[in-house]
């Protein structure tokens, strides 16, 4: 049966019915997963902001204010697309994913697993964010309700 409230246990399914954990082991290799990708969560999205960031100063003609020197990056591939918007459109549509397998991880209800990955997207966060990402985050929000 789904749980529809927190609880906490070792016994989760986490998205798929092959993924149970039954044992003490089992659960924390799940919990340390849950953390790992949460983490590299943060880390696609800071690389997709300097991304755009990228194609924005490559279009503009203007400096490069992610700092990153890319001239393959600049290359027109179809038409007004630019090699880095093209990248940056494909690594959008893998970070939505992977943010929304957090959430349906996050669904199951099990305060470890929820507690996993926030830890793990709070320290990614202080990891890989610089602070420089933010101003871009203001401009190109994913998020329909902000």
């Amino acid at each position: 049966m789904m749980h529809m409230t927190f609880y906490w246990g070792r016994t989760v399914t986490v998205l798929f019915d092959s993924w149970k954990t039954s044992s003490w082991l089992g659960y924390a290799l799940t919990l340390v997963a849950c953390f790992v990708v949460s983490a590299f969560y943060q880390y696609l999205e800071v690389w997709r902001f300097r991304l755009i960031r990228l194609s924005v100063a490559g279009g503009g003609g203007g400096a490069n204010p992610a700092g990153i020197d890319a001239p393959l990056l600049h290359r027109k591939v179809a038409g007004k697309y630019s090699a880095a918007r093209i990248a940056g459109t494909v690594l959008f549509g893998v970070n939505s994913g992977l943010g929304y397998m957090l959430m349906l991880a996050v669904m199951s209800f099990n305060g470890g697993v929820f507690l996993a990955i926030v830890l793990g997207l709070t320290v990614g966060y202080f990891v890989f964010r610089t602070g420089n990402e933010e101003a871009t985050l203001i401009v190109d929000n994913p998020c329909a309700c902000a």
